[in-house]
């Protein structure tokens, strides 16, 4: 399944999952109607409300009974057209217009990945960059910053002029352990989502002399997530699948995930001993292309007017715009650079 988080009406958050032509199914109306026409069940929408709650971090709380749960839904109401009535009148089936998608999740905890494409270490070095891109370099990421597909990705000029991309393919975890080996991580792997490390590379350089990422990428709107969690069982070879980022329509970032140094079993292990909850997010790293490391970064560094579209095979296409901070907040911020 394609996991969505939607708002059907302003300020109403529901879970659903595409169908192929773009239409929504809201999980948990899909489920009520399981339990009362297969289950039999009398209180069906208490049932469903428990079994396939309306938030992506509780239904992987859920564990596999709520995935599996979720999947007997969808499948269920696999002929019914949008604008067909639920067990209480509610919609069960939206178009794609009617239905808004946001981030897919907002997880407990955001780990951040960075050096796992050696490609992307050795053009940091051929740009002269001031450390080395290793691999195993974590660090969180602000869930705040989190924003879903179409959500524009503010500029704030007052703190950067260097705004830069980076696609990266993210994990997000099935269930909650610690201590576990790559052989055993396959069991928490819960889907595949994109991720888009918006970085502010004038902060992030100020930032490594003291080895830390922080502001740089956790300023608010720079963690673009979505535009859905492609369950496991559809994405069945996550190491090889080919990863595309463009501004405008032009290519900038090209490369395939079966060039990471470390698995992503591993990575998962790796970081295991400091615990993961259900619904909990993992990046693995970016690909070459970034425009910090170009020959003439400039001209490639985003800026207000500029689409950016990140593409990772088996998964689809998350687009933000980048719009000023004027434009967002209807004034200029103070303390200009």
């Amino acid at each position: 399944m394609k996991l969505v988080t939607f708002e059907p009406a302003p300020a109403v958050s529901r879970i659903g999952a595409v169908r192929s032509n773009s239409e929504v199914v809201d999980l948990t109306a899909a489920y009520a109607l399981y339990a009362r026409e297969v289950e039999r069940e009398q209180a069906c929408e208490r049932v469903a409300a428990a079994r396939v709650p309306p938030n992506m971090r509780q239904l992987y709380e859920g564990g596999d009974a709520s995935l599996k749960a979720a999947e007997a839904a969808f499948r269920h109401v696999e002929g019914l057209a949008p604008g067909a009535a639920g067990t209480q009148g509610e919609m069960v089936v939206y178009s794609a217009a009617q239905a808004p998608l946001k981030a897919p999740i907002i997880p407990k905890k955001f780990f951040h990945t960075a050096g796992n494409f050696r490609e992307h270490h050795e053009e940091a070095q051929k740009a002269g960059f001031s450390h080395p891109v290793l691999p195993w370099i974590i660090f969180f990421q602000n869930v705040d910053a989190i924003i879903g597909p179409d959500a524009p990705i503010i500029y704030p000029d007052h703190l950067t002029r260097e705004l830069d991309y980076e696609l990266e393919l993210a994990v997000v975890v099935k269930k909650s352990g610690k201590h576990f080996s790559a052989a055993e991580a396959v069991d928490y792997i819960g889907g595949f989502v994109i991720f888009n490390d918006v970085t502010a590379r004038d902060i992030q350089r100020e930032e490594m002399k003291s080895g830390v990422f922080s502001l740089s990428k956790g300023i608010d709107t720079f963690c673009p997530l979505g535009p859905w969690i492609v369950t496991r069982d559809e994405m069945p070879n996550p190491q090889n699948v080919s990863m595309r980022l463009r501004v405008n329509g032009e290519l900038r970032q090209s490369s395939n995930s079966s060039r990471m140094a470390v698995t992503i079993p591993e990575i998962l292990a790796h970081y295991s001993p400091m615990g993961y909850s259900a619904g909990d997010v993992v990046s693995t790293g970016t690909v070459s292309g970034v425009a910090a490391f170009s020959a003439d970064p400039q001209s490639l560094y985003l800026k207000p007017g500029d689409v950016v579209e990140c593409e990772i095979e088996g998964i689809g296409v998350l687009r933000n715009p980048v719009i000023s901070w004027e434009q967002a907040y209807g004034k200029k911020a103070g303390g200009a650079r």
